[in-house]
């Protein structure tokens, strides 16, 4: 199978996996971003070019599937081209180790999470402790786990 088919049949089955399985994974109102880390992932294996794609990919689909018509596209597609930024040397065997997977999960979906908070407060005019608490750190935290436990489970 051609490698341009894989990933975005890749894409397409982890945005699945968000809408029916991950997005109803709620602790406390926070849920985790598997379509975030997968851009992530793209970018840092396979560049910017890569990962913007993946995140236009991934975030129109989502935005399908929501009815948040242009907010995930965006917001995933300028978080692939900056963390496509940070391209590892080792391509499409790269292996994180599981701190640095946390970490990077921590910090990518800090400042993901931190722009769709703004994004939601302009639109919404509201400013409410839950879109800190729950949407920003609530989430961040349990998409840098959810790369933990995957790190975790590849290294074995």
């Amino acid at each position: 199978m051609p490698l341009l088919l894989r990933r975005a049949l890749t894409g397409l089955l982890v945005v699945l996996a968000q809408w029916l399985v991950f997005g109803r994974l709620r602790l406390w109102g926070a849920f985790p971003d598997l379509v975030l880390l997968y851009v992530a992932l793209q970018a840092v294996q396979f560049g910017r070019l890569a990962g913007t794609a993946a995140g236009f990919g991934t975030g129109l689909l989502m935005d399908v599937l929501y009815g948040t018509w242009g907010l995930h596209m965006t917001l995933k597609t300028v978080i692939g081209f900056v963390v496509g930024f940070f391209r590892s040397d080792q391509g499409e065997y790269l292996r994180l180790a599981p701190p640095v997977a946390f970490l990077g999960g921590l910090v990518v979906a800090l400042v993901h999470h931190g722009l769709m908070v703004i994004v939601l407060a302009l639109d919404q005019d509201t400013r409410t402790l839950f879109l800190v608490t729950g949407l920003w750190l609530g989430s961040a935290l349990y998409t840098a786990f959810i790369a933990l436990l995957a790190a975790l489970y590849r290294s074995r």
